[in-house]
């Protein structure tokens, strides 16, 4: 039944290969999410042919690389019931033994080998070491490592020796997490223990590599889980230092979790599938172990949001994450400590709130709350407070919010004052916004 899910455009790249006397299998991570019932993202085919073999048969084709990995056109793939236009290209990959990876990152050279069993004994995970083949209209599975029973079983275990696995490239551990964060499966005994061993070997992979497996497991099904394992296996004080330092360090009368166990749960528990607030979520209390003054109940964390600002900055900077994601989660993070009484609170200090964080990042800053309290071991994500804030913010959403929404302009002020253009129309636009935002009624242009 398997072949009814491969797309033909694949089928093709493979009846080709075999057209031409060459060995042509399905491999990796497509085989894997076939077997789970998953629609694959890519797809890729592993050969005997060479390079310059593959470019001949296929003329719309290109190779790019030095790891014997030819990329072949094809017509976009039907992803999801749609056409995907953005994959349109099959990955066409030479048998490959690899050398020794002296910098943990990549191999000193990359040989070619003549069989299937050479290929597929360099991969990283039992389970992405499955090969499909066509034969007679039908797929036969090559399992040579026992990746199949370990899909079935839901074990993450390493090709051969995990400590070989690992020192190849470092970045494989964290891979064995997220797959853990988005599968749900458990990391086998030994390859556990070798990733607890080698943990320190991280630091010879570039920040963007990590930045990505990170983001992958932020955005998986299990996130909370997936920083868990991180810390567990000794990789997270490669990753986000400033997060362990929260470890055991208790707060006040206020929680009954750790700074760290806090920030895990906050994660777990966000209703957001956005990266920034997933990220806000973990990173909200990162500067409370620098800021606490005091023991016990009577505890205090003064200036932790916006100290926590500045470090969460930092943090995400240092991972490579781009721009707008280090500066939402900054203004997440500077305003998650936002007050809210609806007995004391008016409808111009919402506006003010508004006009400080941007409408367009109020849900995210009350997700950010939802994920806060119920992180705290509060039962309720949403009490009568947060309710009425969302009324109140809907009440006001179409009031003057910005000197863009002003009835009057730069242009007017210079025809009613007689003023030539400068600092000044800017300073007299803000007290103008600073009166409607108290009084919105006064927003008119006579």
């Amino acid at each position: 039944m398997l072949n009814k899910k491969i797309p033909k455009q694949v089928i093709e790249v493979l009846e080709k290969l075999e057209q031409n006397n060459f060995e042509a299998y399905i491999v990796g991570g497509c085989v894997r999410d076939l077997l789970m019932g998953k629609e694959p993202k890519d797809w890729d085919v592993a050969t005997n042919a060479q390079p310059e073999e593959v470019q001949k048969i296929f003329a719309d084709s290109f190779y790019e690389n030095n790891f014997g990995t030819v990329g072949v056109k094809v017509k976009p793939f039907m992803a999801s019931g749609k056409i995907d236009r953005e994959h349109d290209v099959i990955e066409v990959t030479t048998y490959r033994i690899e050398s020794k990876y002296s910098d943990k990152r990549h191999p000193d050279e990359v040989k070619f080998a003549k069989t299937l069993e050479e290929d597929l004994s360099r991969r990283d995970f039992t389970m992405n070491a499955l090969a499909l083949k066509l034969r007679n209209k039908k797929t036969e599975l090559v399992d040579l490592f026992g990746g199949e029973k370990d899909l079935k079983n839901k074990i993450i275990r390493t090709v051969g020796n995990p400590n070989e696995r690992f020192s190849e490239d470092a970045l494989r551990m964290m891979r064995a997490v997220r797959f853990h964060s988005q599968l749900g499966f458990e990391i086998e005994k030994k390859t556990f223990a070798s990733i607890k061993k080698n943990a320190k070997f991280l630091k010879y992979i570039s920040q963007e590599r990590i930045k990505e497996e990170l983001q992958k497991i932020i955005l998986s099904d299990r996130p909370s889980e997936g920083v868990e394992m991180l810390h567990t296996t000794g990789l997270l004080t490669h990753i986000i230092p400033e997060l362990e330092k929260g470890y055991g360090v208790t707060q006040n009368r206020h929680h009954i979790y750790t700074i760290y166990k806090h920030s895990i749960l906050s994660l777990k528990f966000c209703p957001s599938q956005k990266l920034e607030v997933r990220l806000a979520s973990l990173l909200h209390d990162i500067a409370k172990p620098q800021t606490k003054r005091g023991e016990g109940e009577f505890a205090t964390f003064y200036n932790h949001d916006h100290v926590g600002a500045r470090v969460a900055e930092k943090i995400l900077q240092r991972l490579r994450f781009s721009n707008e994601v280090v500066a939402k989660v900054k203004l997440l993070v500077d305003n998650h400590m936002f007050y809210y009484n609806p007995d004391e609170v008016t409808e111009s200090s919402v506006r003010r709130l508004i006009q400080k964080v941007g409408l367009e990042n109020m849900k995210d800053l009350i997700d950010l709350r939802i994920a806060d309290r119920l992180g705290s071991g509060t039962p309720k994500a949403k009490p009568y407070k947060l309710r009425h804030l969302e009324y109140i913010i809907e009440k006001v959403s179409h009031d003057a919010i910005s000197v863009k929404n002003l009835k009057v302009n730069g242009h007017d002020l210079m025809q009613k004052l007689g003023i030539k253009p400068g600092p000044k129309i800017g300073a007299i636009l803000e007290v103008l916004l600073a009166e409607v935002i108290d009084n919105p009624e006064r927003n008119d242009k006579n």
